[in-house]
C-alpha cells in the first residue's frame, strides 16, 4: 500500500476553478413522504394532516384534517442546488429534511414536490424514494438506531422543467475563479496556462485568473474549444488542511497537510500523547556540509484493557485516527478528541462541519 505522501496526483483547472456569475442556485419546496413504517409525523404536527387533505381535494376527495392520524405520513423540506448551464430535463440530487415529529424516514417514498428558486419561480419537480443511510427502531421501550434517520437524499431526484441561468460565452479573455482563494495555487494555474499558451494568462489576485484568448481562435467553437483545454490543463494540488466531519453519520475526512503540535489527551478511558524530538543528522568527518536538525515524532496510545501503541513519524491527524480506529474508538469519540484538539491550538487545521 502506497503513502498518501508519496502520491502527488494532478488536478484539473477546471475542478477549482469557476466562472462569474455560474454560483449554483439553490431550489426549494415543500412536500409529503409516504409508505412510512408508522414513523411519521404525530398529532403535533398540525400542518401534515391540513396539506394532506389538500392533497385529496386535489384528487376529488374531501376529508376532515381534524380526523387524520397520518402515522405513515411525513411532511418535509426538499432542497438541491441548480447549476448554471443546466437545461430542461436535467436531473439533480435531493436532500430530504423533516419538518414534523417524524422518528424516520426509512423506506419513504416523496410524492412529486415542486422546488422553487430563491425568487419563488417553480422551476423543478422532485419525486422518488429515499435513501437515509441508516435506520431507527423502537419497540416496547427499546430504540436502536444507526446515523441521522429524519434526513435522506434521492438521488436524480429532481428534474428541471425550466432552463437554469445561461453560462456565460467567451469571449477575448476567460476569467477563472477560484473555488478557495489561494495565492499560491492562482500563481500554479497561471504558469500552467503559459506553458500551454505562452503568455495567455495573468493572475489578479488570490481568487482570480484572467485567461487571454489567442488571436488564432476567432469563431465561437474555437473560443469553446480553448477554453475546454484550459479546463483540462493538470497542476499540482496544494495539501488540504481541513478536517471535515459529518456529525450526522459519524464520517471524518482529513486533508493531507494536516499536522499536530505535541499534546496529551485523555477521553474516557482513552490517553494519546504526542511528543516531538530533535534528531541532528551530522556530516562525515572533512565532508563538506552541514549538520541539519530535523523533528521526530511519537504518537502513542492506550486504552483501558488494550495496553499502549506506538509509533514514530509526522505526527500527523491521519496516523492518530489510524490507531484510534485499531483500538476501536467509535468515529464520533474521534470527532470529540479532534475538537478538543483544535481548542487547544494543538491541531494544525481548519474544522468543516457538515
Amino acid at each position: 500500500m502506497c503513502s498518501a505522501s508519496l502520491i502527488q496526483a494532478g488536478v484539473r483547472i477546471g475542478d477549482i476553478t469557476n466562472y462569474p456569475n455560474t454560483t449554483p442556485l439553490t431550489l426549494t419546496g415543500y412536500g409529503l413522504v409516504v409508505g412510512l413504517a408508522g414513523t411519521g409525523d404525530g398529532s403535533k404536527a398540525t400542518f401534515t394532516p391540513q396539506t394532506f387533505a389538500t392533497m385529496l381535494k386535489n384528487f376529488g376527495i374531501e376529508v376532515n384534517p381534524a380526523e387524520l392520524k397520518l402515522k405513515n405520513v411525513a411532511a418535509v423540506m426538499v432542497t438541491c442546488e441548480l447549476q448554471a448551464g443546466a437545461k430542461r430535463g436535467t436531473r439533480s440530487d435531493v436532500v430530504i429534511s423533516s419538518l414534523g415529529d417524524a422518528t424516520s424516514l426509512q423506506g419513504g417514498t416523496l410524492l412529486r414536490t415542486v422546488l422553487q428558486d430563491p425568487w419563488a419561480r417553480p422551476v423543478a419537480e422532485a419525486q422518488g424514494p429515499i435513501s437515509i443511510g441508516g435506520f431507527n427502531f423502537e419497540a416496547t421501550g427499546s430504540r436502536v438506531s444507526r446515523n441521522h434517520a429524519v434526513a435522506g437524499r434521492i438521488p436524480g431526484g429532481a428534474m428541471l422543467f425550466e432552463n437554469g441561468p445561461e453560462l456565460p460565452a467567451p469571449s477575448d479573455s476567460i476569467v477563472l475563479v477560484m473555488n478557495q482563494p489561494d495565492l499560491s495555487m492562482a500563481v500554479e494555474i497561471t504558469r500552467a496556462i503559459n506553458l500551454h499558451y505562452q503568455e495567455s494568462a495573468e493572475t489578479k489576485d488570490p481568487s482570480t485568473v484572467v485567461v487571454y484568448v489567442p488571436t488564432a481562435f476567432e469563431s465561437m467553437s474555437d473560443r469553446l474549444a480553448f477554453q475546454s483545454d484550459v479546463e483540462h490543463i493538470e497542476v499540482e494540488p496544494e495539501g488540504s488542511d481541513r478536517i471535515v466531519i459529518n456529525e450526522r453519520t459519524g464520517t471524518i475526512v482529513i486533508g493531507t497537510a494536516v499536522s499536530l503540535l505535541p499534546t496529551a489527551v485523555a477521553h474516557g478511558n482513552l490517553t494519546v500523547e504526542i511528543t516531538d524530538e530533535p534528531v541532528i543528522s551530522q556530516p562525515n568527518p572533512f565532508a563538506q556540509g552541514e549538520t541539519v536538525v530535523e523533528r521526530q515524532s511519537r504518537i502513542s496510545v492506550e486504552n483501558a484493557g488494550v495496553g499502549l501503541k506506538e509509533v514514530e513519524g509526522a505526527a500527523s491527524a491521519g496516523e492518530v485516527a489510524r490507531m484510534l480506529n485499531s483500538l476501536g474508538v467509535a468515529p464520533r469519540d474521534m470527532i470529540a478528541i479532534f475538537q478538543g484538539l483544535k481548542a487547544a491550538g494543538a491541531l494544525r487545521a481548519e474544522i468543516v462541519i457538515i
